[in-house]
């Protein structure tokens, strides 16, 4: 059973930075898309970032250049690293993985950014 587990959120002030990981198996991080996605209160899920299997990556506007996602295969983790933190990217932050036949989620870890 695929599981993902998120780890790093917390409070941080606004123009600071945070890491965000994912943590699951490394043949699923070899072989899928991962994504990071989040969601702030009232809002729906949003895109942040995702990654493939060859290490191509994809930004939601509202974070390019801010944020970069990156992951390694060995450790079967793919991590956020979000600089230049502001007060609207406040939200729990979401693991994801397509496999094909189904989507897999994580827990979900929150982020605070206070203005």
């Amino acid at each position: 059973q695929v599981q993902l587990v998120e780890s790093g959120g917390g409070l941080v002030q606004a123009g600071g930075s945070l890491r965000l990981s994912c943590a699951t198996s490394g043949s699923i991080v070899g072989i899928y898309t991962m994504g990071w996605y989040r969601q702030a209160p009232g809002k729906q899920r949003e895109l942040v970032a995702t990654i493939t299997n060859r290490g191509n990556t994809y930004y939601g506007e509202p974070v390019t250049g801010r944020f970069t996602i990156s992951r390694d295969n060995a450790k079967g983790t793919v991590d956020l690293q979000m600089n230049s933190l502001k007060a609207e990217d406040t939200a729990v932050y979401y693991c994801n993985v397509d496999l094909g036949s189904r989507v897999i989620w994580g827990q979900g870890t929150q982020v605070a950014v206070s203005s």
